[in-house]
């Protein structure tokens, strides 16, 4: 059993709030902007900003890529998050 209601989860959700934090943490942790970090994603600095403040949703695949893009181990990053108690 999962210890949350995941059939609810946006970007308005306690949980959420904890990987736009997690998200935005890695970057300012690399030493990047979020127009560095965007071009190192091959996006808009704009999508980067919508991000960390809830107006865009992430899912997966691109949750990996800004991972990686911050030089971290998304598995690393996946137990951090999961530490947190998202």
């Amino acid at each position: 059993m999962l210890p949350h209601n995941t059939r609810s989860i946006t970007v308005h959700h306690p949980r959420y709030g904890l990987l736009l934090a997690h998200l935005r943490d890695l970057r300012l942790a690399s030493g990047l902007t979020q127009a560095e970090l965007a071009e190192r994603l091959k996006v808009d600095q704009s999508r980067v900003s919508k991000i960390e403040r809830g107006e865009r949703y992430v899912d997966t695949l691109f949750y990996l890529d800004w991972c990686r893009a911050c030089d971290v181990d998304p598995s690393l990053a996946v137990a951090q998050l999961a530490a947190k108690g998202a």
